[in-house]
């Protein structure tokens, strides 16, 4: 198992879905379905296995996967993936050239049959089913509920069937075609989901038959109960109507959006394209650019499933096929699907990045041929200022070692000698407190430093550094308009040029993320501290024990607004409770 395997295992969600083992030239070589994808895929990496598996696992370099919402979408878009790649190891799948139908003869005398395709015109065709299994189940269910005949040729005489009540016997007896034409209607309203007719007839039989204390018959009227309702479940992947449809899901985050296409042909899902993609514009308008780009060069559909967010006016001028934003039901769970898929991507490939030593070293030893630097920064420490117009003023600092995060070494820094919003002070004195006291403890000092900012907060940190005699590189990472990374800048605040689909430039967006939510949580919870102590020193009665001990027992000021007279007396005395409830609530208590 390589390196890529085992982080991508790691990553597996416990979702239903599908998965696709791919050799080393990329290709397709096994397409299998799971309740579980996390468990499934990883038990092809652990224990023994027969011949074929054992032979396929020697195969396998890469996979990759489609979450679905339920095993039974999953089931469908097995087959429905198998038909499209034609996987070497499929055998068993790829000799089933078509899907496997439920057939009602046209005979004098009707019976079930299971057929691989519907081109009989005169006969009754249910299906297409998944795969053979739930066809066979489904015949087997028809047969024991209705008495058509089952044999190929009349007999002479009757059979088991008929003593079972599961044959009507033309062989003895005239059967009046009223007979078969109600047996007909009730199989055609069972395989289309109305169910309840023959449900409650059968309930009622399972009743009787407790009644008389027959509990095995009983209990094989509720088996045929549990058998319809599994048989006539919804499959959500799955249309009637026959139409090509496209559905497109997207996600964004990290200054990447993330596109994922499922295309339905036939009603039925076949396959899915993903993207990922730098956002250089808006959100919609790269959707858009993605989207004409992509059906000048692709067949189009006969409509396109797209997120109520989407802007889709402009595209409908462009794109000749209806472009629909569905609301509810199946055609918005499929949306959402596609929706989830994109997400799942997109985090996957920061999260596996992170793992993958490889990818992770090798963007480091890029970052250091980029900065001729002598070697590869092996620390690099990064900060962020965080305040609210100069109140409860904070920063953040994260530590990166050979690009992994090393949070033992993080640090959090409460502003003390800067006044009002002032980012540059802030910035000159959390750098001098950081690397003050880096010299006086001989720790060691990073290899780079990277500020979140531009070229006032660069030359505030290099100002400091310069004063206390280190000699330690400063850059710096700007953010767009969109609040996404942009670009590394130099000492002198011109940018460097990275590509924004590089192992690096992912590395360096997962860093700014990074101290910017550290820095962030820090001032949040500096804040909410701060509003709460504020708070309860106009309370006579709360000195720091007592509020040590509402802090612990309600987290926040909101919650402690929220809670009744009662909760606030579990903690506080009667007289101190009743006198700080009433100024939570002024409002209430005014005359």
């Amino acid at each position: 198992m390589n390196d890529l395997i085992k982080n991508k295992l790691s990553l597996l969600p416990s979702s239903p879905g599908c998965y696709l083992m791919k050799n080393k030239e990329g290709t397709v070589i096994y397409v299998g379905k799971a309740k579980k994808l996390k468990n499934r895929v990883h038990s092809y990496f652990v224990g023994v296995h027969n011949y074929k598996t054992t032979k396929l696992v020697s195969e396998i370099v890469d996979f990759d996967y489609i979450v679905t919402d339920s095993e039974k979408e999953a089931l469908l878009l097995e087959i429905n993936l198998i038909k499209d790649y034609s996987p070497q190891y499929n055998i068993m799948f790829m000799d089933n050239t078509y899907y496997p139908y439920i057939q009602m003869t046209n005979e004098t005398h009707p019976r079930l049959r299971i057929v691989r395709n519907a081109k009989e015109r005169k006969a009754k065709h249910f299906g297409p089913f998944p795969d053979a299994t739930a066809a066979r189940e489904t015949y087997k269910l028809l047969n024991r509920l209705y008495p058509l005949r089952k044999c190929n040729h009349i007999p002479k005489k009757p059979c088991l069937y008929y003593s079972l009540g599961q044959c009507l016997a033309p062989c003895i007896q005239e059967v009046d075609v009223e007979i078969y034409n109600d047996i007909k209607k009730s199989i055609t309203k069972l395989l289309n989901g109305d169910i309840k007719e023959k449900v409650s007839e059968l309930t009622e039989k399972m009743n009787q038959a407790s009644e008389q204390l027959n509990f095995e018959q009983a209990k094989e009227y509720r088996d045929l109960i549990s058998h319809i309702r599994y048989v006539t479940a919804k499959q959500h992947v799955q249309f009637n109507d026959q139409v090509d449809r496209d559905i497109l899901g997207y996600y964004v985050d990290h200054g990447y959006l993330s596109i994922q296409l499922f295309f339905m042909r036939h009603g039925k899902l076949l396959s899915r394209d993903l993207n990922l993609i730098p956002i250089e514009d808006h959100v919609q308008e790269s959707l858009q650019q993605f989207m004409v780009s992509f059906y000048q060069n692709n067949t189009l559909p006969k409509e396109i499933l797209v997120p109520l967010d989407m802007d889709i006016d402009l595209l409908s001028q462009i794109i000749e096929c209806k472009i629909l934003k569905p609301q509810k039901g199946n055609k918005a769970s499929l949306v959402q699907m596609a929706i989830e898929n994109a997400k799942e991507s997109l985090e996957k490939k920061f999260q596996l990045m992170e793992k993958n030593e490889a990818a992770t070293l090798g963007a480091i030893q890029q970052l250091g041929e980029l900065l001729q630097m002598p070697h590869p920064p092996h620390i690099i420490e990064l900060f962020d200022n965080s305040n609210i117009q100069g109140a409860y003023a904070v920063a953040g600092m994260v530590c990166f070692k050979d690009g992994v995060p090393s949070k033992k070494d993080y640090r959090k820094f409460k502003i003390k000698t800067v006044e009002g919003p002032d980012d540059y002070g802030s910035m000159r004195e959390v750098i001098y407190r950081r690397y003050y006291r880096v010299l006086m403890e001989n720790l060691t000092p990073p290899d780079m430093i990277i500020v979140d900012g531009g070229l006032g907060q660069i030359h505030a940190a290099k100002e400091v550094i310069d004063a206390l005699g280190m000699s330690i590189p400063v850059y710096g990472l700007a953010k767009d308009d969109k609040h996404s990374t942009a670009m590394l800048l130099d000492t002198e605040g011109h940018p460097i040029s990275i590509h924004p689909k590089s192992e690096l430039f992912f590395l360096l967006t997962r860093m700014q993320d990074e101290v910017h939510r550290y820095a962030i949580s820090f001032h949040k919870n500096v804040r909410s501290k701060s509003l709460f102590a504020s708070t309860l020193d106009q309370i006579e009665g709360i000195g720091p024990k007592r509020k040590q001990q509402l802090l612990h027992h309600f987290k926040s000021v909101k919650r402690m607004k929220e809670a009744s007279l009662e909760q606030l007396k579990e903690v506080l005395p009667d007289k101190v409770a009743q006198e700080l409830f009433q100024s939570l609530h002024p409002d209430e208590h005014s005359s």
